[in-house]
């Protein structure tokens, strides 16, 4: 039950948006042969360095060492009449005042200029420059001339050659090593700013994918055709003398996180070739032709590097159907999937080349890719069954510490419908928790946790019930539970809880199925609805009142029935019949439906009629036995979680079918 519209019945399958992406089987960190030496790395540090140090050099070698003793005005006229100050230099807007000769103060300030030092045998005291700043006065010359003081204006100095070389050189130097820094940052890495151009695949060497087909399991299907793959790669000439061709392309498509990057990783990995590495995103930049750019000079690399396998992940970012209803007139993506198909057409399958490429949405790439002698083969990469998860399963937690209660098959059992990715998951998951609760090894009951974390969210104990509210949550999980006990073909009940969990669940109803099932009957779909709907209607038996907490399972029972009507022809007026609406082709735009008005008002009426019907019988079914809701929804109200077999004893003793 939820405060919004988050799940509040969940089955294995309803978790999958809790879980992260990770492929199956093990995941490596071997690095290219490039990356095993240490490369220099430029950083701004640097150049601060080297600009504090020439400035240090230029005071050291260009700043004199005479201190200037600032006076002001008056004070300065005072020590020319009382004679302290015999010379007087005219600088720039300043005056001088020096208290020795001219030519004294130049023969103390050469010694300087030439040793870079105040000599210990000078009496530097007798030199210290008094210094004023002009003011325009009639009667100062006068007084110089009155007290016999000599006075002169001062040429600028003349810069040395070093100076003037650094003067030149400096900035050069600052404007090169900022544009060296810029064209890294736009980059993002070894390429300038003029390499746009440039493919950024990252290229693994021969052998150190780091991954094998024995590290991949639960799709033996797509391993066997990659076989051939691995097979040509290795021995191309018993092919090529029977006339055969490889093929030129091969797609893997599945859901996210069954695999796919990693099986690419183990054809390269086995046939020992280079790996080049690309996202589709990576073509397509601000700039216009620099997709179609990358393309060339990808396939220009791999020719020169064949045999090699060439991988595209997620290649639907660039080979997208095209539409003549563009929008905006940006057709990059075209120009590039273009220059894709020209390149694909352009090799010769004899050169040892291989396009692999993945995508989890193959209904929206182009047909011009998918044609034969470009992606020639597509290899379906799906969700494992029970052994395949057993499989991953055991891969993942081969370098674990497992207790001897941990039984696998149980745990595949109970992750129906899950990818290799979250399997990986709830191993690391698993493991984490054992190392919290201070485990020895990492038991059964910390995978069962491990996968009711991953499917229904982190526990919240944190967010506090009132007693009428987890009252409430309490009657609705048990109307849950109670209507899968009652409806054929259900998947049995494995754990009933109002701990809150997740972003809005309240509590939950897990559901595990004892097998794999890829169809569905009428009447399981309609069993599927009742189950959805039992927490309302215990709502309604308990409190003669319903909430908001049923409305993500309203909205999934509906979305099953119209589905039912419109997808799978079952409804009464169109039995066997289906009722599709067309693709606009345009991204984020529906399409229009290719039925009548009239029909959408039967799909509406048709879809409440089965739900009213639906609710009416398992709010009958559950005013039964309302003896059993009452004892079970109090005992979780005791415990606050069930498990499968509490309920199934308590639903024995009290229900009445």
């Amino acid at each position: 039950m939820e405060n919004n519209s988050n799940d509040n019945m969940l089955t294995a399958d309803d978790g999958s948006k809790h879980r992260q992406k990770q492929e199956p089987g093990i995941h490596t960190g071997s690095k290219g042969p490039n990356d095993r030496r240490k490369k220099f790395t430029y950083s701004i540090w640097y150049f601060i360095i080297a600009m504090l140090l020439v400035m240090f050099i230029n005071y050291m070698m260009f700043t004199p060492h005479i201190q200037y003793r600032n006076v002001d005005y008056s004070t300065f006229k005072s020590l020319i009449s009382d004679g302290t100050i015999v010379q007087v230099a005219f600088d720039g807007d300043q005056y001088i005042g020096y208290s020795v000769t001219k030519e004294g103060a130049e023969n103390v300030l050469s010694e300087i200029a030439r040793t870079r030092q105040i000599p210990l045998e000078l009496d530097t005291s007798a030199i210290i420059p008094y210094q004023t700043y002009m003011i325009e006065d009639s009667s100062f010359v006068p007084l110089l001339d009155e007290k016999g003081v000599e006075y002169y204006a001062t040429e600028p100095p003349k810069p040395s050659v070093l100076s003037s070389l650094l003067s030149l050189i400096f900035p050069i130097a600052i404007f090169f090593i900022f544009y060296y820094w810029l064209s890294k940052r736009m980059a993002g890495g070894a390429q300038g700013v003029m390499s746009f151009s440039q493919n950024k695949s990252q290229l693994v060497a021969e052998g150190e994918t780091g991954v094998r087909f024995a590290d991949v399991a639960g799709e033996d299907e797509a391993k066997a055709e990659l076989e051939e793959v691995v097979d040509f790669l290795k021995n191309p000439k018993k092919y090529t003398d029977m006339g055969a061709h490889i093929p030129k392309g091969v797609l893997l498509v599945g859901p996210p996180g069954t695999g796919k990057t990693l099986l690419a990783k183990a054809v390269a990995g086995e046939a020992g070739v280079p790996f080049f590495r690309m996202s589709g995103a990576d073509f397509v930049e601000m700039f216009v032709g620099v997709g179609a750019a990358r393309v060339r000079d990808l396939f220009k690399q791999a020719k020169e590097k064949s045999p090699c396998i060439i991988f595209i992940d997620e290649i639907d970012a660039i080979g997208r159907q095209r539409s003549s209803a563009n929008i905006g007139g940006n057709d990059e993506r075209e120009q590039t999937l273009n220059q894709l198909l020209v390149e694909m057409d352009g090799f010769d399958s004899r050169t040892g080349v291989i396009i692999l490429a993945a995508t989890n949405r193959p209904e929206i790439l182009d047909p011009a890719l998918l044609r034969p002698g470009r992606f020639d083969r597509q290899v379906l990469v799906d969700k494992p069954d029970l052994d395949g998860r057993e499989a991953i399963l055991r891969i993942h937690t081969k370098g674990m510490k497992l207790s001897s209660d941990v039984e696998l098959r149980k745990i595949a059992q109970a992750s129906a419908g899950l990818a290799g990715a979250d399997l990986a998951n709830i191993a690391n998951e698993a493991a984490l928790i054992a190392v919290k609760e201070r485990h020895e090894a990492i038991t059964q009951v910390d995978f069962e946790n491990a996968i009711e974390k991953s499917i229904a969210g982190l526990e919240r104990k944190s967010r506090v019930l009132d007693e009428k509210e987890r009252t409430r949550v309490a009657y609705h999980e048990t109307g849950h539970a109670l209507t899968a006990y009652f409806t054929p073909g259900s998947s049995p009940v494995s754990k009933i809880s109002i701990v809150p969990r997740g972003y809005g669940a309240l509590g939950y109803t897990l559901q595990y199925p004892t097998e794999d099932r890829f169809l569905l009957s009428e009447g399981e779909l309609l069993g599927e609805v009742d189950v959805l709907l039992g927490g309302r209607a215990a709502e309604e038996v308990t409190f003669s009142d319903i909430s908001t907490g049923a409305s993500n399972d309203i909205s999934r029972a509906s979305d099953t029935v119209r589905k039912m009507i419109t997808e799978y022809g079952m409804s009464e007026r169109y039995r066997n019949m289906t009722l599709p609406k067309t693709n606009s082709g345009i991204e984020g735009v529906s399409g229009s439906r290719e039925y009548s008005e009239k029909t959408q008002e039967y799909i509406d009426t048709e879809t409440a009629k089965i739900l009213e019907q639906r609710y009416a019988l398992v709010k009958a079914n559950l005013e039964k036995n309302k003896d059993a809701l009452e004892h079970i929804a109090r005992t979780l109200l005791e415990k606050e979680v069930l498990e499968g077999d509490e309920f199934e004893a308590l639903a024995k003793q009290y229900a009445v079918k």
